[in-house]
């Protein structure tokens, strides 16, 4: 077997590129592309302090430009970036490690320490279809016109670097903790301690190689997770699903002209991702609310009651219902209500759908089938709802997912709905610093 690959678990260590310890590792660093995507400014700030110095900046492509250049600006910036990648693997700006995991720790304004574990994934065991049993599954709906963009960008591209996150259903901290605690306690020093650039708070990261007590250690981990899978869902997409399912669209197009052994260890099969414990303090896991502009209380009750009719769907003020305090089922969901100063909850004791948010949204969707005048917006913070749920808009708040039923949402769902939930602020994104060939050397 190929040295550091580990079929059975869909994933492998990595050979890690990381800038030359000479470089300013200040600058390097930038953080994922689909973040601060109507906030231009922070993209040009970020340009400007990356002037002149080899940076992330360089060898990505921010979304904010995506929807804003023509189309030979855009090539232009993607054959800047493939030559800009090709320049830094050939003038020693970046790197190679030997086979192996980077373990991480960041810490943020809100948490001070958010642990990761930095490997790569076959892409032959991701699959973003709903109701799959791959190892490797997508989160959320996969909006496949948002692929072939991202391929094009890949297409020519020697180098990934990722924002994208997995998660693993590991209540015990039996994977990263223990690992991380021992890199830290053995006295070996940090590959990379720095502050981070926009007020992204700090980044320290561990080395440990492949077949190293350590590394063997994560991989016994790991094993007993997918052993204790329910049914055999090992990592659940994060962050990052497009970027993932980009991967796998460039990957099945590649090894068409590939032999079984060519694809076996080709290193474009393999993505690099940052793999997080969902039951990580932290990692922050907040609802996206829902403002329903020009629906008033009256017609959402009218089509709720429609939409509902078979699931004890109850609709009362909110002070009525905690005064009363009725009894509900078990697996009731309840979704306050809001416009204006009016204050109502919506309750549905036999719900079709797992979560709340799936309820409502399924709901929305035939509603917005009807009236064309109302439009949906998706909302972070509580307080944004109460401010745009003014008269004639309707606002709903919805419920935290437990981190206890992620991953048994996915086994049961498949996919959550569309703008379920947001881990963590904008800010505490992933920031790219580690890249990975995804082509061979000889290639260049």
């Amino acid at each position: 077997m190929e040295t550091g690959i580990y079929s059975d678990l869909a994933i492998s260590a990595p050979e890690i590129l990381l800038p030359a310890r000479d470089a300013d590792l200040s600058k390097w660093p930038v953080i994922a592309c689909d973040q601060y995507t109507s906030e231009p400014a922070y993209w040009e700030e970020t340009e400007r302090l990356t002037a002149d110095v080899p940076s992330a900046f360089h060898i990505i492509l921010p979304e904010v430009y995506l929807e804003t250049l023509s189309k030979d600006l855009l090539d232009g910036k993607i054959d800047s970036i493939n030559r800009t990648m090709n320049e830094y693997l050939s003038n020693g700006t970046l790197m190679s490690l030997p086979k192996g995991f980077i373990l991480t720790d960041r810490a943020t304004s809100l948490h001070p320490s958010r642990k990761g574990l930095v490997l790569s994934v076959d892409l032959e065991e991701y699959d973003f279809t709903p109701g799959n049993k791959k190892k490797i599954r997508a989160t959320e709906g996969t909006v496949l016109s948002r692929i072939p963009p991202r391929v094009r960008i890949r297409r020519n591209a020697p180098l990934e670097v990722p924002h994208i996150m997995l998660l693993i259903d590991d209540p015990d901290f039996l994977v990263i903790d223990p690992a991380l605690k021992s890199l830290k306690a053995s006295g070996t020093p940090p590959i990379y301690d720095i502050d981070l650039m926009q007020n992204g708070g700090h980044l320290l990261g561990y080395y440990t190689e492949a077949g190293s007590d350590i590394a063997e250690g994560i991989v016994g981990a790991l094993s007993r997770l997918l052993e204790e899978s329910r049914d055999g869902l090992l990592f659940a997409v994060g962050d990052g699903n497009h970027s993932l399912a980009t991967a796998k669209a460039h990957w099945e197009k590649l090894r068409e002209g590939l032999s079984p052994e060519e694809c076996f260890a080709h290193p474009a099969r393999y993505a690099l991702v940052e793999v997080v414990n969902i039951h990580d303090e932290g990692l922050g896991f907040e609802p996206i609310h829902r403002v329903a502009f020009g629906l008033s209380p009256e017609e959402f009750y009218a089509a709720a009651g429609h939409s509902f009719a078979d699931q004890g769907f109850m609709f009362m003020p909110e002070d009525d219902w905690y005064g009363m305090k009725p009894a509900t089922a078990a697996n009731a969901q309840i979704i306050n209500v809001i416009s204006g100063q009016d204050r109502y909850v919506a309750v549905l004791n036999h719900p079709a759908h797992t979560l709340a948010v799936g309820s409502l949204q399924n709901m929305l969707d035939h509603l917005l089938e009807e009236r064309r005048d109302i439009r949906i917006d998706y909302i972070h913070g509580e307080d944004s709802v109460i401010a745009l749920s003014s008269s004639g808009n309707t606002g709903f708040l919805l419920p935290v997912i437990p981190k206890e039923s992620f991953f048994r949402t996915v086994m049961t769902e498949g996919v959550f709905p569309r703008k379920t939930f947001s881990m963590g602020e904008a800010f505490e994104k992933r920031y790219y610093m580690e890249a990975k060939r995804i082509t061979s050397e000889d290639s260049l």
